[in-house]
């Protein structure tokens, strides 16, 4: 059958034409055996074959060479007592819940052929989206419902609503075990993937076809990031490199504690206990040569070979800490933003972890999650007091928070609601959150949400409420896309999704986080709304410079603010109203915007315009929803615009 050489020191599995090369990372290990199998269901081994130290083992690294094996080889390793183990390298494992034992899936490589998009940070929007919940309702009326192929179906809906990047929760391998029980004592799993067993395989769970033995998955992930790309789409990532599956002391066995305890995970000073600074039971030392080797060789894979256009990296300041967990100095974060390659990459980070708040902290060539603005949009549309002075900031990219790192408006990612945290629609139906079926008793979850139900605590019947909220949603996505920076949005958010409160429904797996594409239909206005905003953004460069705005009283500024007397801005502790008059210089076009959130409604001055000219009503939000944003914009014939209660209106010169 086949034939054994001792190899070469390569880690993973290296599908030859000739053969198979398997090499795995040990330190300090005298007994390392290499399982082969027939099939993925299998208990016991076809083939089990003891390295030895002499002639197995270069360094700390063991390999062994399998004349005549073909790539889809099944197998695992075992590392002195250990169980059997997942190869940290495999591009694909049997992890299914029908296979008693996981395995690993020798799969060769190979590089995409096509070119990347490389779109511009400062002209992209991006789209947090759940491969899975996206298309999992059987409303959403696809032939494979939360499966690769089936987003695949649902292109054309996010290519109308114009977005440029679809920005995927965690696709690779993950364990689902939470340990938790809802309240009809039903197993809870985790949906979202922020556990990891690997860094290279994508997960069989959104697989369409069910043959275990295969590496089908690879490819339909492959063939969704190409559509993607044909349509316009970039593919960002989500990467958990913070911490794995295995847990603190007792959590599972997979790989890596076998290996080398020590030389991967951050411990306490007894050298035994597990830090935690990612909150999930350990913290991946991400600044050992090892660990090092396979972070920049996992992106490298995604990124040379799945195509994708870049990452979102999951608990970032993690990746800047040392092996006693300080944070700062040279890290792998320099590293990876120094890079001939993964430099060319889209590098967004959330800039926090257990153990700080690191928002403006991350080297030259990161974009960042910018929490600060989520945080004062939240709270200006609410109508908290003492917002308007950091508003302004944040609308204008944020030049507190990123100029003094030499960095562009586009380096903030502006966002006001994520996969963690309330959909937008719940974030304006629901004073607490309510995540009793998540097994903690409401424990788990962020509790200082800056939301407001408007009357009545989720969903109601009370229209006056309900436009209301629909309201205010269009106000929120009215300040992301005018916004300096990058925008981002969540998915489901252009047309209503709750979650009925949950903010933390990681382990909901059901028709609670579901996208209801019924629902997608009956507020149909939202999703037109944030298309047509998406297109005005694009249209003008005004709304996406490369430099921050440049906030002055005087003819030669390309942004005027103004309150509701002109010039005059008030940044009172109890204002609750903004305006500004932008120029779009590579237009000839002037935009007036004014954002009330006050209870009542304000009557503000307008900026006279050159001879022949007039402001005309682009977007009120206060009318009914086909006028919201007109196309065919009519004519203001008064030098004050009445801007009603918690609205906001875009108006344009012609």
């Amino acid at each position: 059958m086949y034939s054994v050489d001792f190899g070469f020191p390569v880690l993973g599995a290296t599908v030859l034409d000739t053969g198979i090369n398997f090499g795995i990372y040990c330190k300090n290990k005298k007994n390392v055996i290499l399982n082969i199998y027939d099939f993925a269901h299998n208990t016991e081994p076809t083939l089990s074959l003891k390295l030895d130290e002499k002639i197995n083992k270069t360094g700390d690294i063991w390999h062994i060479f399998l004349r005549r094996a073909k790539e889809g080889v099944i197998y695992s390793w075992k590392i002195d007592d250990s169980p059997e183990l997942l190869d940290p390298y495999a591009f694909s494992y049997t992890n299914h819940k029908e296979c008693k034992n996981k395995k690993s899936i020798a799969v060769k490589k190979e590089l995409f052929k096509e070119r990347h998009l490389d779109t511009p940070m400062s002209e992209s929007i991006i789209y947090e989206v759940h491969i899975k919940l996206f298309t999992q309702n059987s409303n959403s009326l696809v032939k494979f419902p939360g499966k690769y192929k089936g987003f695949m179906e649902k292109i054309p809906y996010l290519k109308e609503l114009g977005i440029t990047a679809v920005e995927f929760l965690p696709v690779y391998e993950w364990d689902e075990y939470t340990g938790r029980y809802d309240s009809h004592n039903k197993v809870l799993e985790n949906v979202w993937g922020y556990n990891p067993i690997s860094f290279f395989a994508p997960t069989k769970k959104f697989s369409s076809k069910k043959n275990l033995d295969s590496f089908d998955e690879v490819v339909e992930l492959k063939e969704l990031i190409k559509e993607l790309h044909k349509n316009g789409i970039e593919v960002i990532l989500d990467v958990v490199y913070n911490h794995t599956a295995e847990g603190g002391n007792g959590g599972h066995l997979y790989n890596f504690k076998a290996m080398n305890k020590s030389g991967f995970y951050i411990l306490e000073k007894d050298g035994e206990n597990y830090t935690n600074y990612s909150g999930c039971g350990n913290t991946f030392n991400c600044n050992t040569v090892m660990s090092k080797d396979i972070i920049l060789n996992s992106l490298k894979y995604w990124y040379l070979d799945m195509g994708v256009d870049g990452f979102r990296f999951d608990l970032a300041p993690i990746l800047g800490r040392d092996e006693y967990g300080q944070w700062g100095g040279q890290s792998i974060l320099n590293e990876i933003a120094q890079d001939p390659i993964l430099s060319h990459c889209k590098l967004i980070s959330e800039s926090w972890d257990l153990g700080g708040y690191y928002v403006g902290d991350m080297p030259a060539g990161w974009s960042e999650w910018n929490g600060k603005y989520r945080d004062v949009v939240r709270k200006f549309i609410k109508g908290d007091f003492g917002q308007i002075s950091d508003l302004v900031k944040r609308i204008s990219g944020s030049p507190d928070i990123f100029k003094r790192g030499n960095r562009s408006p586009y380096n903030s990612i502006n966002f006001i609601s994520c996969h963690d945290g309330f959909t937008l629609y719940d974030l304006v139906s629901y004073n607490t959150k309510h995540n009793l079926n998540n097994g903690e008793n409401n424990r788990d979850g962020e509790n200082h949400n800056n939301s407001y139900n408007w009357g009545e605590e989720g969903e109601t019947k009370n229209t006056e409420i309900l436009n209301l909220r629909k309201k205010l949603i269009k106000n929120f996505f009215l300040i992301l896309m005018i916004s300096q920076g990058t925008p981002m949005f969540l998915m489901g958010d252009e047309c209503g999704r709750t979650q009925h409160g949950n903010n933390n429904a990681y382990c909901q797996d059901n028709k609670s986080t579901w996208l209801d594409w019924e629902r997608a239909e009956e507020f149909k206005d939202i999703y037109n709304f944030v298309k047509n905003m998406i297109k005005l953004r694009k249209s003008y460069s005004i709304f996406k410079k490369d430099s921050y705005w440049e906030c002055d009283d005087c003819k030669a500024s390309d942004v005027i603010l103004h309150g509701t007397k002109l010039h005059s801005p008030d940044f009172s502790y109890h204002s609750l109203s903004i305006a500004f008059e932008l120029k779009d210089i590579n237009s000839d076009t002037k935009f007036y915007i004014a954002l009330n959130s006050y209870y009542g409604d304000l009557q503000f001055e307008l900026p006279p315009l050159e001879k022949g000219k007039k402001w005309y009503v682009l977007v009120d939000t206060s009318k009914e929803d086909k006028y919201n944003f007109s196309n065919t914009p009519t004519p203001v014939d008064k030098k004050s615009y009445l801007v009603k209660s918690r609205s906001s209106i875009i108006l344009i010169s012609k």
